[in-house]
């Protein structure tokens, strides 16, 4: 065991005089496995930060939400040309739904609209994400606040002109002044702000710090109820325990006998699980995961003959050292593990350095971007894993050919 010790102290020595003596081609040779290191980790760091974001905006909803509307959220056997003639849910049928349906904890109205400017005096807010929804969304979603309430049902019903604002476009709007009971200009209309929410943070923007909720029949009086550039949508947080199954069957059952739908038509609706969108997502974020790996793969590739390269010049440049070594009584395996232990703690030396810019450049994100980017230890266990193995296969066979050396050979060809 002391004999391994001291050769791997040796190796490190070894390398690390390579890294002095021959500064320029070493910081080549390195420069791929660094890159490698730095972009497959940073990838890996992206998506789990990524998911992890995502997973917790997503928490407050429960997975068995249903959202039911003209579409769906996942591919669908029905021609497009078919379900672009699906009619949207009504009010009526979310004031129908709601009376029929049991086992159901809420149930909310929401209107899907194109994005606005909000005014206060002389700041103005430009894409800011308008939601009118009906009273139960906060129970359903869970939006959490730093200040003010959210809209009761009378307001609700009424259509009263209140808003509730994203923290972003608080800020935005009022520059750090008390917001609530304010008036802002929305529609050419004045809304009192009742409440704004808790920031939350967005890699790429967006979410509810950038919303604004306001009463859906507000909408419904302004635009209507067959507007063909808005979008339905009728939400329901089911009871814990319930068969989904079973529900989404009442759910299209008491549907079909509303709209009057006869044996043998197709549902013109769809019922989409909020637990089916979250598999989307996790195959999107997996295939983000693997094509990234597989373009880093190459970077990591060409880092690898980089190595080899270099424990090639380097067996060359020692040969007579390995001749006298081997004359004096050293083993093949003490050669061979000379050189594979030097490709091994290059290749950690590069991939510590690619780490490291994985490190800065995840602070760096997170303070631009307000994001919590995430190097977690298990990417560091990986990214180091890689490096010890890159290292393995770049210097096995330098390694194995620095020990199969004649001694007399080797002695003669290094003179």
């Amino acid at each position: 065991m002391l004999v391994y010790l001291r050769l791997l102290k040796e190796s490190f020595g070894f390398a690390m005089n390579a890294l002095r003596s021959n500064k320029l081609r070493t910081l080549l040779s390195l420069l791929g496995v660094t890159i490698g290191i730095f972009s497959i980790i940073a990838v890996l760091a992206a998506v789990d930060s990524l998911d992890k974001k995502i997973s917790k905006d997503l928490s407050s909803l429960d997975k068995n939400t249903v959202y039911l509307l003209k579409f769906s959220f996942g591919p669908s056997d029905i021609p497009q040309w078919k379900r672009e003639q699906f009619p949207n849910v009504k009010y009526s049928e979310y004031i129908y739904l709601k009376n029929a349906m049991t086992h159901t904890a809420e149930l909310g109205y929401q209107i899907f609209t194109k994005s606005e400017s909000i005014k206060y005096e002389s700041n103005i807010v430009s894409d800011v994400n308008i939601v009118p929804v009906s009273h139960e969304f906060i129970d359903i979603q869970g939006l959490e606040f730093e200040n003010g309430r959210f809209y009761n049902e009378s307001e609700a019903n009424s259509g009263a002109a209140v808003i509730v604002l994203g923290d972003d476009v608080a800020k935005s709007l009022f520059e750090g002044a008390e917001a609530i009971g304010k008036n802002v200009r929305l529609y050419g209309q004045r809304f009192t702000v009742i409440g704004v929410l808790k920031k939350e943070g967005s890699m790429f923007g967006g979410g509810n710090d950038s919303s604004a909720f306001i009463p859906v029949n507000f909408v419904r009086r302004l635009y209507g109820d067959n507007n063909p550039n808005l979008t339905n949508v009728i939400i329901f947080k089911p009871e814990k325990g319930v068969d989904m199954e079973e529900y989404k069957g009442e759910i299209t059952q008491k549907l079909r006998n509303f709209r009057g739908l006869k044996a043998g038509e197709i549902d013109n609706f769809f019922i989409n699980v909020f637990a089916g969108f979250l598999d989307i997502i996790d195959q999107i974020l997996g295939s983000l995961r693997i094509g990234g790996i597989f373009i880093s793969f190459f970077s990591f590739l060409v880092g690898g003959f980089g190595v080899a390269n270099i424990m090639f010049v380097s067996v060359k440049e020692r040969t007579n050292l390995i001749g006298i070594q081997k004359s004096l009584g050293a083993k093949n395996r003490f050669i061979l593990f000379q050189f594979l232990f030097e490709a091994i703690i290059l290749c950690v030396i590069g991939g510590a350095i690619g780490l490291l810019m994985v490190w800065a450049v995840s602070i760096l994100l997170t303070n631009l971007l307000d994001f919590d980017f995430v190097l977690s230890m298990w990417n560091i266990l990986i990214g180091s894993g890689l490096s010890v193995i890159v290292g393995v296969v770049s210097g096995i066979i330098p390694a194995i050919g620095a020990s199969k050396l004649d001694p007399v050979e080797a002695i003669r060809t290094g003179m």
